[in-house]
C-alpha cells in the first residue's frame, strides 16, 4: 500500500463526519426512548402483578437473547410485510430502543433494589403511596447509583450503531462501505478513519463514565 492512498482522507471526511452526526444523534434519542422503557420494564418486574412479571421478564430474556441485527432486520425488513414500512432512520431508532430498554431495564431494576427497603418503609409510614415513594424517594437514589452502567450503555449502543449501515442509515459505517465501493479500494485508509471517529466519541465518554464511578464510590466510603 503506497503513503499516498492516505490523501484520501481529507476527501471522505466531511462526509465521514455527516454521518458521525447521524450516529450521535440516533444513538442520544435511542438511549433516551430506551430510559424510559427501561424504567417502565425495570418497575414493572418489580411489581405485585404476576402477569407483569412475566411478561416483562419475557421481553427481556427475549431481546438480551437474540441479536440486536437480528432485531435490526425485523422492524426493517420483516414489519413491511404485515403493512408497517418504517424508514431506515426512524426503523434503526426503534430496534436500538427496544433492545436498550431491556439492558436499562436490568440496571434500573438493580438499582431500585440496591436502596434499603427502609427508605420506601419509611416514606409510606409517612403517607405516600407506593408510587409517591418510588417517584420521590428511591427513584432519586437508585438514578444517582445507575449513571455509570446508564453511561456503559449509551458506549454500547454508540458502537452497535455500525449495523444500521446494513439497513442504508447514513451513518459512519454506511459511508465508509460506499467510498470503499465508489473508489475500489482504499479500504485501510477508509476504515481506520471510521474506527477513529468512533473512539472519538467512546474514549472521552468511557473517561467521563470511570471518573463517575469513582466519585460515587468515594462518597459511598464518606
Amino acid at each position: 500500500m503506497a503513503i499516498s492512498d492516505w490523501l484520501v482522507i481529507p476527501e471522505i471526511l466531511p462526509l465521514m463526519l455527516s454521518g458521525l452526526r447521524v450516529t450521535v444523534v440516533i444513538t442520544f434519542f435511542s438511549v433516551l426512548t430506551g430510559l424510559f422503557i427501561g424504567t417502565v420494564v425495570g418497575l414493572a418486574r418489580l411489581s405485585n402483578s404476576r402477569l407483569l412479571r412475566a411478561l416483562t421478564t419475557a421481553y427481556v430474556e427475549i431481546i438480551r437473547g437474540t441479536p440486536l441485527m437480528v432485531q435490526l432486520f425485523l422492524v426493517y425488513y420483516a414489519l413491511p410485510e404485515i403493512g408497517i414500512h418504517l424508514p431506515p432512520m426512524i426503523a434503526g431508532w426503534t430496534a436500538y430502543s427496544i433492545n436498550s430498554g431491556a439492558y436499562v431495564s436490568e440496571v434500573v431494576r438493580g438499582g431500585i433494589q440496591s436502596i434499603d427497603r427502609g427508605q420506601m418503609e419509611a416514606a409510606r409510614s409517612l403517607g405516600m403511596s407506593w408510587w409517591q415513594a418510588m417517584r420521590y424517594v428511591v427513584l432519586p437514589q437508585a438514578f444517582r447509583n445507575i449513571m455509570p452502567p446508564l453511561g456503559n450503555e449509551f458506549i454500547m449502543l454508540l458502537k452497535d450503531s455500525s449495523l444500521m449501515a446494513v439497513i442504508a442509515v447514513p451513518e459512519v459505517m454506511r459511508y465508509a462501505n460506499l467510498m470503499v465501493g465508489r473508489k475500489g479500494g482504499y479500504a485501510l485508509p477508509i476504515y481506520v478513519t471510521s474506527g477513529l471517529l468512533y473512539l472519538a466519541l467512546t474514549l472521552p465518554l468511557s473517561l467521563v463514565v470511570r471518573r463517575a464511578e469513582r466519585g460515587l464510590a468515594k462518597g459511598d466510603r464518606a
